[in-house]
């Protein structure tokens, strides 16, 4: 495998867009390119194992730290924050811009979206507008919708930006997001066993300084508004319905409310008219599937697919 960074500047010129792209060996024949949209509060350095696995069989992948993470966030201040106004869709601009980079590199490889927790979220909204240009999408600890909870999120959301202003940063919002994730856990080893079955990958996380902050209030508020359109059915309605869309996730991540939220969103698409659809719950698995375990029989698995939509 290849690796390479580089940066972009995003369409508004607010943000430099530090990326990472890994390519198969040179002389290897290229096959399609995958973009890779990180979750919460965290960084996109975090796929390179999931993205070694996928240059072997010529796939080049391009992944970039979002703003508010990674190397994207250049200042403290920065972290856990998108943007003054419009957060939501300035991030998913930066999604196409990237498109647009890989497309310019290699016009002639299909391009997959793959996202995973926010991403699948961020990727979900993409679809919207976008799925015409991508020969595929992953959606990884993905959810249909999160729920009424969101509108008590979203006035929680606004009553501590108004206590803690747009950059603050809310331990009682965090706690309302991801209190109750290790309760199905008990005993707990540290905050973050729901992310893994594997100590290791678990550590490795708490061990990263740009991983698990708290994001800020106006990110929050960005999310919240992000994540009840991904639920409007007309909306849902405009993703070209021969879309091959995977959607990976494991029985016990909480996230999908251990599931339910990725069932939910296969009927979901059916309804919508899609067409082409594959779900891979595994039992057992917690939320970072690709982190798991059994990770290398879930990427496996997600390459065989890959391959398919590929040919």
């Amino acid at each position: 495998m290849q690796a390479e960074t580089f940066t972009y500047q995003s369409e508004d010129k607010q943000a430099e867009i530090f990326t990472f792209k890994w390519s198969p060996d040179e002389g290897s024949a290229k096959r399609g390119i995958v973009l890779l949209v990180h979750g919460m509060a965290e960084h996109a350095a975090r796929y390179a194992r999931l993205a070694e696995r996928m240059t072997q069989d010529g796939f080049v992948v391009y992944a970039h730290d979002q703003r508010g993470h990674g190397k994207t966030a250049r200042q403290p201040e920065d972290i856990g924050y998108f943007a003054d106004d419009n957060g939501w869709l300035r991030v998913i601009q930066d999604i196409i811009t990237l498109h647009d980079i890989a497309h310019k590199a290699d016009p002639s490889l299909p391009i997959v979206l793959f996202g995973h927790s926010m991403g699948s979220f961020l990727v979900q909204f993409t679809l919207f507008e976008h799925s015409k240009k991508f020969a595929g999408a992953v959606l990884s600890a993905a959810v249909d919708t999160v729920g009424p909870l969101r509108l008590i999120g979203i006035a929680a959301t606004h009553a501590e930006r108004y206590r803690l202003g747009r950059r603050g940063r809310s331990k009682l919002l965090n706690a309302m997001s991801f209190g109750d994730f290790n309760k199905p856990f008990r005993p707990n080893r540290t905050d973050f066993d729901w992310l893994s079955r594997d100590a290791a990958e678990v550590d490795a996380y708490v061990a990263d300084d740009k991983c698990g902050f708290i994001i800020t209030t106006q990110m929050w508020l960005d999310c919240l508004h992000g994540f009840g359109e991904i639920a409007r059915s007309d909306l849902r309605a405009r993703v070209r319905h021969d879309l091959p869309v995977y959607l990976v996730g494991g029985e016990k991540d909480p996230v999908t409310r251990m599931g339910e939220g990725m069932k939910g969103l296969a009927q979901a698409y059916t309804r919508a008219g899609l067409t082409d659809l594959s779900l891979h719950l595994y039992p057992d698995g917690r939320h970072e599937i690709f982190n798991e375990t059994n990770r290398k029989q879930v990427m496996e698995d997600l390459m065989h697919w890959l391959l398919r939509i590929t040919e």
